[in-house]
């Protein structure tokens, strides 16, 4: 048995010493702490993650996997599995709206959600770690740390007893009442929960057809499970206000019926759980050698299901760019860019889901009219629904140039899944967890100017030409006209880009400047 192997199934004590140090321990094992353990472990970072739980939670909060987090997946070659297993569902709700905003308009190869129990996504993930020699010690709490100049000391109960971690790095991914943020002292500032919703993971015999109901009753939404379980999901007019003790069925079917007329059928509930609005942000993602990602570093609401799927792009944010700071290689400002790029995406989020909050539980006569109005624009209005279905499947998260100066209008956004010449698309060039400068202005089968570049600047730097992405029909990619180079960063968005018909000297200092030590 694999020391990754044993670690995972039995809980045991930590196999080093108390004053060794790791690279990077990381506080939680769920989806996004595994995430980010596997991206570490690209680079061949050393990291050790840190688990309570004595085996994982068969019970799933989150559902849905967006379409941005299926191609996290496949920049890794890992979204074979979630595919075969998940149900592709290829409109999404804002707000339990009637009207639902449709994906398969999106520019993605997988203009879907995939509805796939968290528990089950976890374990995807938590197979690859195994695979990649992530260490997962089980029963170990972090109960504490002491914060230095060049590591953080890690305090951790054990089976064994109490122990002490040392490591270069810590990060937190362990939920929204995170140990290590209370403990490094960053504020974590919002709102308490105000508003309350139930749901349960049961069998309906005459499941809906709609997927939601709102009327002045209240609010019921139905999700097929991929076992032939439903979720409902649902809160009362009467009741919203005041935290419920978690129901019975019986008490479930009364409140459905109410709503909807009907109790679908209800029966042999596999968990059934309540859930509030609370809503916070940490102050900071980074302090020192602390980091948060996840539910640690936000909490809300979960309308649309967007916490695991924003969690595993915060994690997709910061892999590479830690691995490149413990290897000496990352540009001065890099670990800090971190919160500059994905803390706005987390204010962002807490926006949206508290806007969604206020429509999915107040049941004012105006409020169901700004209902009834919202689900006319999303219906009759294609450009309105696709911006609100780009923002909730995680392809309009755009981080600001580093030197908007003279940047394309581009620069930050997600590249979307460019075709390159020879076959195949970008996303499976990310696996490397590198950076790819791709080459548009080069005919198929001619030696691309900017080659020179993956050995004279930067050694491993993939260069490969590629159609032009403005081509594409149905005036997808009109922005991409007229673009002759782009520097896809390793988690996919677009670190430089250009227009000029010969673009050598200018991919140079871009290169240079991105990825070379200063």
């Amino acid at each position: 048995m694999s020391e990754a192997t044993h670690t995972r199934t039995h809980a045991s004590a930590p196999d080093t010493a108390p004053d060794a140090t790791h690279q990077v321990v990381i506080a939680g094992g769920g989806p996004v702490g595994l995430w980010l353990a596997c991206e570490l472990r690209l680079h061949g970072v050393d990291v050790t993650v840190l688990e309570t739980r004595a085996e994982p939670d068969p019970h799933s909060r989150a559902l849905t996997v967006h379409p941005r987090s299926l191609e996290l997946f496949a920049a890794r070659g890992l979204v074979a599995p979630f595919l075969a297993e998940g149900l592709r569902v290829p409109s999404g709700h804002f707000a339990s709206l009637t009207s639902r905003m449709d994906f398969s308009r999106l520019d993605t190869p997988y203009p879907f959600t995939l509805a796939l129990p968290q528990a089950r996504t976890e374990e995807l993930i938590a197979a690859h770690a195994e695979a990649v020699g992530v260490r997962l010690l089980r029963e170990h709490r972090v109960t504490g740390l002491t914060r230095h100049e060049d590591a953080v000391t890690v305090d951790v109960d054990t089976p064994a007893g109490p122990r002490q971690l040392r490591a270069a790095y810590l990060v937190g991914c362990d939920g929204s009442r995170s140990t290590v943020r209370t403990a490094a002292g960053i504020g974590f500032p919002g709102t308490a929960a105000t508003r309350w919703a139930w749901m349960a993971d049961a069998v309906l015999d005459a499941p809906p057809a709609a997927h939601s109901v709102s009327n002045e009753h209240g609010t019921v939404m139905v999700f097929p499970l991929p076992d032939g379980l439903h979720r409902v999901v649902g809160n009362d007019a009467r009741s919203v206000r005041e935290r419920p003790d978690t129901p019975t069925v019986e008490e479930l079917r009364t409140r459905v019926r109410r709503i909807t007329g009907t109790d679908y059928g209800m029966r042999d509930p596999r968990w059934i759980s309540t859930f509030g609005n609370a809503t916070r942000q940490a102050e900071r993602y980074r302090h020192g050698r602390v980091l948060l990602a996840g539910d640690a570093a936000h909490t809300h609401f979960p309308a649309g299901g967007p916490g695991l799927n924003v969690g595993l792009q915060d994690a997709g944010n910061l892999g590479w760019k830690l691995a490149q700071t413990l290897a000496g290689t990352a540009p001065d400002g890099l670990l800090d860019s971190y919160h500059a790029e994905r803390h706005p995406v987390g204010a962002d989020l807490l926006r949206s889901t508290r806007a969604q909050t206020g429509l999915m539980t107040t049941y004012t006569p105006e409020n169901l009219a700004m209902r009834d109005l919202l689900g006319e624009l999303i219906a009759g209005v294609p450009e309105f629904s696709d911006t609100l279905a780009l923002r909730s499947a995680g392809l309009a998260v755009t981080y600001p140039p580093a030197d908007p100066s003279g940047a394309h209008p581009l620069t930050g956004t997600r590249a979307p899944d460019l075709a390159v010449h020879g076959g195949g698309t970008l996303l499976p060039l990310l696996r490397r967890g590198r950076y790819v400068l791709l080459d548009l202005a080069t005919a198929p089968d001619a030696p691309s100017p900017l080659a020179p570049l993956a050995h004279d600047v930067t050694p491993g730097l993939d260069v490969r030409t590629a159609p032009p992405a403005g081509d594409r029909p149905a005036g997808h990619r009109p922005a991409w006209s007229g673009v002759t180079a782009a520097l896809v960063r390793p988690d996919g968005h677009l670190a430089w880009l250009s227009a000029e018909a010969d673009p050598r000297d200018t991919a140079r200092d871009a290169v240079t400047a991105t990825l070379a030590r200063r």
